[in-house]
């Protein structure tokens, strides 16, 4: 007989632009049961709750106490009180990202979700975007990784510097793929259009020797989205926005790959080698109900959350010391 999953009783905080597709989600997610929603919009939380029939709480703390694990989907600013009260409640949550707005506080967090034995999980959603998927068929040791992300202008999110708001989704992808300690950290930026830091590029060095670019803006005319990786005898380069991967590879003539969509034989030094060229299929599925059936799932001790809560600290983290430098270099 198939072990029968207990539903998951859980409440989504937030139900603004991101937050109604959590509430989408997870009406749709069999691990769950969606018993309430709560938004400090009360006019906005009624048109989500009659449109997807989910009962209305006025009350933050009545719908954390009523279930097991709340889905947070709220400013930056209010991430650290909410998370604090559902983990001392001893509920599971799901937090967008950044975990918080200090490491302290994300520290903090941490510790509490330990000592309760609940799960803390951080919507890094670029972690489930399906054009990465083919990299766990490849051994990665990158050597140097070009990492661009830029946008047109838009009005939501200009509230936080460009490296909190969209450099930080890379920083928690580069950290996953080096995984090593940071030797040094080089960055520069500028305001164009807002109060806070606009493009911003940073080019760490990792122990290990590998070194990555990091750019972003949120002033461009088209959306970019793209990782190069570098590495002895491989390249990879991604498409996030549009979901591609292709991957060049360099093997002995007797390696040769005949799965591969190209291969051109080439002689160096007397050894006979083969570039191949690759293009792996990209799965198609909705990233952030991924992100959602992980949390369930890490709930119920089947899997791991993708990005606990150190690897969000550890994002966050870099992604502060970032923009501290590009706003000391500009005084």
């Amino acid at each position: 007989m198939n072990k029968t999953i207990k539903k998951i009783n859980i409440g989504v905080v937030g139900v603004g632009h991101l937050g109604k597709h959590h509430v989408k989600h997870l009406k749709s997610i069999d691990s769950f049961k969606l018993i309430g929603i709560y938004d400090i919009d009360e006019r906005r939380a009624n048109s989500i709750g009659k449109k997807y029939r989910v009962p209305l709480y006025n009350n933050i703390n009545k719908l954390i106490e009523a279930c097991d694990a709340i889905s947070l989907v709220t400013p930056t600013e209010t991430h650290y009180d909410i998370a604090y009260n559902c983990l001392k409640a001893k509920k599971h949550i799901f937090i967008e990202k950044p975990i918080a707005k200090s490491v302290n506080d994300a520290e903090k967090l941490i510790k509490l979700g330990i000592n309760n034995n609940v799960i803390i999980q951080v919507g890094h959603i670029e972690r489930f975007n399906p054009a990465l998927i083919p990299l766990n068929n490849y051994t990665i040791k990158p050597k140097y990784i070009e990492i661009q992300r830029l946008a047109p202008y838009n009005i939501r999110g200009t509230d936080v510097p460009v490296v909190l708001d969209k450099m930080i989704h890379d920083l928690d992808i580069l950290l996953f793929l080096v995984n090593s300690d940071i030797e040094t950290i080089y960055a520069n930026g500028i305001s164009i259009l807002t109060d806070s830091i606009d493009i911003a590029n940073s080019r760490i060095r990792f122990k290990n020797g590998t070194i990555a670019n990091v750019t972003s803006s949120r002033v461009a005319q088209d959306d970019v989205r793209k990782i190069k990786i570098f590495q002895q005898d491989l390249y990879i380069t991604i498409d996030l926005l549009i979901g591609l991967t292709e991957v060049y590879s360099i093997v002995e003539k007797n390696e040769k790959n005949i799965t591969a969509i190209k291969d051109v034989d080439f002689d160096y030094h007397g050894k006979k080698k083969h570039i191949i060229y690759e293009k792996p299929k990209i799965l198609s599925f909705d990233a952030l109900k991924a992100e959602l059936e992980n949390f369930a799932d890490s709930i119920n001790g089947m899997s791991k959350p993708m990005v606990d809560g150190a690897a969000a600290k550890d994002a966050l983290e870099l992604a502060i010391k970032i923009d501290q430098m590009i706003r000391e270099d500009l005084h």
